[in-house]
């Protein structure tokens, strides 16, 4: 590895998405994984759906071993031009009116202590008015 590292722009890299030609980008290092498509334990599908992105959190997420990261070595090709990768953007949910549970539950009780008192005058007044016809 005496020669300096060539850089790849995203572009670049992103025309190697098909099982012929597939290199992925991981922390910064653009890899030609094409002859090991076929060897991945996760099948090649895993390795094609992760082209065209910095696959970094992806390969992160599963784990790999130590094993798995030295092997990257021999198909490693060069660096990748970061200000080619889109930046991400953090999500912010939309600003929504607070909700106090707590109002909401004295809401119903005052509409239960309201209702209940009315089904049991209901009620009475309806077995009266029953009792009397029979």
């Amino acid at each position: 590895m005496g020669e300096e590292a060539k850089t790849f722009t995203l572009s670049e890299v992103s025309e190697h998405n098909h099982a012929h030609d597939c290199w992925i980008v991981i922390n910064g290092k653009v890899y030609n994984v094409t002859k090991f498509l076929e060897d991945h334990p996760g099948g090649d599908e895993v390795l094609l759906s992760s082209t065209g992105k910095d696959a970094t959190d992806d390969f992160e997420d599963v784990g790999h071993s130590e094993s798995a990261r030295e092997m990257m070595e021999q198909y490693y090709v060069g660096e990748i031009d970061t200000t080619t990768i889109p930046k991400k953007t953090k999500y912010t949910p939309p600003k929504q009116p607070h909700y106090n549970q707590d109002k909401t539950s004295e809401f119903i009780i005052k509409i239960l202590q309201f209702l209940v008192p009315l089904a049991i005058l209901g009620l009475a007044v309806g077995i009266r008015i029953y009792t009397k016809a029979v």
